[in-house]
């Protein structure tokens, strides 16, 4: 799951969510105050928090913030399956020789845009599934990075069966990466590639918003 996040991930974040406070540091852990271990890089409790807040503080200023919040309640677990997926699908794409260019990400942004009805409402809809306003242009990354891998595997995203043979290249990428989650926010699977406690279906991430738009 196109996390921030896929994905993350973005899409049927509500249904995947209930609520959670922020989790604390890590202390007496493995790998004190890390959220993660992915391929030997740190990802913090402090950097997941952070995550968080900026998401928290922008459903809070929409008028359907309530709403959302309570759709979005296990958001620290989405979020940390979204950070770790990310280098997942990043690895991926270095090895397919996908490149994505500001260029390529502001023409799908625009066109996200027109479908939506205006910014303010693809902003709208990318909230609603737990992607803050700054986030956006790295989801959309994500999206054409899931799209050039699929390419590059000559992997139909539209049929199960490119699906599938896009979902058994990223397992493979991600059992390579040594994925080490803390205990308290639950085991990485690398054959589903998602943080087993979301069950977030990575594979159609960043498409609702997209849509909903339609």
């Amino acid at each position: 799951m196109f996390r921030r996040r896929t994905a993350l991930s973005v899409s049927a974040t509500a249904a995947l969510l209930a609520a959670a406070p922020l989790l604390a540091a890590c202390g007496a852990d493995a790998h004190p105050g890390a959220a993660a271990v992915v391929d030997g890089k740190r990802i913090t409790v402090s950097q997941l928090q952070a995550k968080v807040r900026d998401v928290r503080e922008a459903q809070g200023k929409s008028p359907q913030g309530g709403q959302m919040i309570s759709n979005t309640g296990r958001l620290s677990l989405a979020t940390l399956n979204g950070l770790i997926f990310d280098e997942v699908l990043e690895r991926a794409a270095k090895d397919a020789g996908v490149e994505v260019t500001r260029d390529d990400i502001q023409k799908w942004r625009a066109a996200a845009e027109k479908r939506a009805g205006g910014a303010e409402r693809l902003k709208a809809l990318w909230l609603q599934q737990a992607i803050a306003p700054d986030e956006i242009d790295a989801m959309v990354r994500n999206q054409l990075l899931l799209d050039g891998v699929a390419e590059h595997l000559g992997a139909d995203r539209g049929q199960p069966q490119g699906q599938q043979k896009l979902a058994e290249a990223l397992s493979k990428t991600s059992r390579s990466m040594g994925i080490d989650v803390n205990p308290r926010f639950g085991t990485w699977d690398d054959q589903e590639v998602i943080l087993g406690e979301t069950k977030d279906p990575w594979i159609t991430t960043g498409r609702t918003a997209e849509q909903q738009q339609t």
